[in-house]
Formats: structure tokens, sequence, C-alpha cells
């Protein structure tokens, strides 16, 4: 069963806390401050994975989550970082953040991969507050909050050759003889409902074929299924129109499909493009053969190959035009692994929003907040560098100006506080 689309929540570890100690060994006086970094928290990283070729995984398992970096300890040790959590997908998967629908990634290559979670940084100890007015500093930060958020994945598939047409035109029965394929096949319309792929081995060559399901009228906007399937054409690099000629305008279904393609994508009109006439083996078919070819080739549509998926009449031309078309083509354009596109993190947004609300003060805003959750209360001095953090971001004046007093109560995210002067 192929599974082309899924939503996942992906969250990253917090960074380890930084931590507050002193040297203290037997003939050293004043040892000074010895409180190790935090390790970093880990990174949710999705890869391309070259044995899996559908998101039907992601079906039951939704939430990933990576691990926390450990925590600063004594004599300088700094803590251990966090593995990246690795989250195998297939090859061919675009990424996407689901709430503005942004590209992240588009992991195109096997072993491609992309950051959507950066893990956060590691809390620095006292050690690194040290200064030469300060030679003592009880002070550490604690680990910079992980990141979390919803991503849209959408798989769309890699193959060589599209065959597209309208509904119960052939193209299953087509991708069934010329490979080991084993779609569904029947005589009625949408019997396919999910393309299929199938490997085509000619002259010690190969190419990946892709039974696209029947495009009907308005795909373009989704109508059945549209977009679903409209995607996996866009990874081709030739398509195959099959014709079905027992259909009341065969033309005219050419036609319809040409003008869906370009709504949805003008650059697959450029694509290079095979027509076969299918169904040739039907009496009615036959009859009409010649004034078909006549009358797509007034269209400038050029002299289609006529064939019988059923009998198998001209399959093997349809195949040697195929891959001596394929030989003449640019191979797909592909970035290296290294080069695949990986989303950063963005530095954190250095504006917030205050409300009051029955006396109360609320701040909220990216920078503040993680300030706040790495900020040790129990320390005067962590608290006072916090104080600073307010005066310099502009929240201390921002409070002033709204009438803040001592003793009133602050939050900001997650944190109450209480204002002193």
């Amino acid at each position: 069963m192929l599974v082309d689309e899924a939503k996942i929540f992906v969250a990253s570890g917090k960074g380890g806390d930084g931590m507050v100690s002193f040297r203290r060994e037997k003939y050293v006086p004043r040892g000074g401050p010895s409180g190790g970094d935090g390790g970093r928290g880990g990174d949710v990283v999705l890869k391309a994975d070259a044995n899996i070729n559908t998101l039907y995984a992601f079906r039951k398992h939704v939430h990933f989550r990576a691990g926390p970096g450990g925590k600063g300890g004594s004599s300088n040790k700094t803590g251990a970082d966090a593995e990246r959590l690795i989250v195998p997908v297939p090859a061919g998967t675009v990424i996407r953040d689901s709430a503005t629908g942004g590209l992240i990634a588009d992991l195109l290559q096997p072993e491609a991969e992309a950051v959507v979670a950066a893990g956060g940084r590691g809390g620095r100890g006292n050690a690194r507050f040290k200064t030469a007015a300060n030679q003592a500093p009880r002070l550490a930060e604690k680990g910079e909050p992980g990141s979390e958020r919803w991503i849209a994945l959408e798989l769309k598939l890699i193959a060589d050759v599209g065959l597209v047409g309208v509904p119960n035109a052939g193209k299953s029965t087509l991708l069934s003889v010329v490979s080991n394929a084993k779609p569904k096949i029947a005589d009625y319309p949408f019997t396919t409902l999910e393309p299929n792929l199938g490997a085509v081995i000619y002259d010690n060559r190969d190419l990946v074929f892709a039974d696209i399901p029947g495009l009907i009228e308005g795909a373009h906007l989704g109508i059945g299924l549209g977009h679903a399937f409209l995607r996996h054409v866009q990874r081709t690099r030739l398509i195959v129109h099959v014709l079905d000629g027992a259909a009341a305008d065969p033309v005219a279904d050419y036609n319809q499909i040409r003008a869906e393609l370009a709504l949805y994508d003008k650059q697959l009109l450029a694509r290079p493009e095979i027509v076969v006439l299918n169904k040739i083996d039907l009496p009615e078919t036959r009859e009409y053969q010649d004034l078909l070819m006549e009358s797509l080739e007034e269209r400038g549509i050029g002299r289609p190959l006529a064939i019988s998926a059923l009998t198998r009449e001209n399959v093997t031309r349809l195949i040697q035009q195929v891959f001596e078309l394929a030989a003449d083509l640019p191979q797909r354009r592909e970035a290296p692994p290294t080069e695949a596109p990986v989303y950063e993190l963005e530095d954190a947004d250095l504006s917030f929003e205050l409300t009051t609300r029955d006396g109360q003060f609320f701040v909220s805003g990216d920078r503040i907040e993680r300030a706040a959750a790495m900020t040790y209360w129990d320390y005067d001095e962590a608290v006072a560098r916090f104080q600073k953090t307010l005066e310099a971001l502009g929240v201390a004046a921002a409070l002033e100006s709204a009438g803040v007093q001592s003793g009133d109560t602050v939050y900001i995210g997650d944190f109450e506080l209480e204002w002193s002067e």
C-alpha cells in the first residue's frame, strides 16, 4: 500500500544545564570556579533511505523526540552531547512546515538529510563567567530549550517514465506486461487508486515506469485525488501518454490530460512525450484506427504508436522507442547529499508582546522566554543577569511604561515572577 502523505511532530532535545562548582583540592587555595558546560541537545534529522518506498510507517508512529544534552560537571567537565535522532524516509520526500507550508527540504537522493528541529545549546558553567572583577561567580545557565513543530511529508515517486491517461485507458495492463509489477486490473474506471512502479529491462539497461492513476477534468484542482496523482509525474524524465482507442473521442481525452498537466505544472508540457493508441485489438478501434491517426496528426500531436497492451502487439516496439528517447535525455538533476537543502533555525526573534489583565503583566516572545528558561532562579547573580536581559531587550522599559510596581506579578512564558526595582 502506497502512503504518500504524512504529518509528524518533531521535538529536539533540551541543552544540558551548566554547573556551579568550585575547585576544592588540598594545597590549592582559592581554586576558583570549575563548573562545566552542558552538552548540546539532540537534533531531529530526516534522512532519505533507499530501502523505504512509502510513508506508511508514520501512520502509527507520529511523535519523534530527541534526547537532552548531559549536565555539566565539576572540574570543568562538559556534559555529553545527545545523539541525533535519525528518522528514515523514502527518497523523493518533500518536507514542509505544517503551519506555514514553507519548504524545508527536498530529499531527492538516498542518504540526503535535513535537520528539522535543532537541539538546544548547552548552558554555560560558572567557569565561563569568571572575570577580573568577579573571580568566584555563582552563576551558570540552564540548557537552552529544544524546538518543536509539526511537519508535513509528501512523497513524490522517483521514476524515469510516467504512464498517463484517462481512467481505463490501459496503463496498468501495459505496466503489467512490460515489467514484473502486478497492479490491479479490471474493466471499469478508477481501478488504480494509487501509483504503481515497475522496472523495465531492455538490452541490459533498465528504466523505472510509474503507472499514474487515471486523471480527470479538474485534476489540477484536486478533483478525483488529482493532486495526489499529479505530483508523481513531476519526477519523471519522459511521459508515455496512453490513449483509449475505444473511447468516444480520444483526441479530446488527450487535450484534456495535457491541459491538466499544464495547469498543475507548466514545465510538464516541455517533458518529452510518446503518444500511444491502445486497444487496437478491439474491432471498433481497428476500424477507426486510420481516422484517429489522421485526426491526431492534424492537431500537431504526431502519429501515435498503435499498440494493444492486452495482446502485446507493438509493445516491444514501444519499449524500444522509450529506451532510445531516454538514452538521449540528460540524467535527472540531483544535488549530492552534501548540497541538499537543509533547514536551519533562524536566530531567536528579539520582539516581544506585553499585555495586562487584572493587574497582572504577561510578556511573551521567543528570545525573552528562552532567557527565562535558561536562568537559575536560585542564584542571585543569575537573577541579576536576567534583569539585564530585560533591560537590553526593552522589556523592563515597556513594563514600567505599563505601570508595573514592586510586588506586581509578571508572567514570562511559563514563569511567574514578582517584580522588584
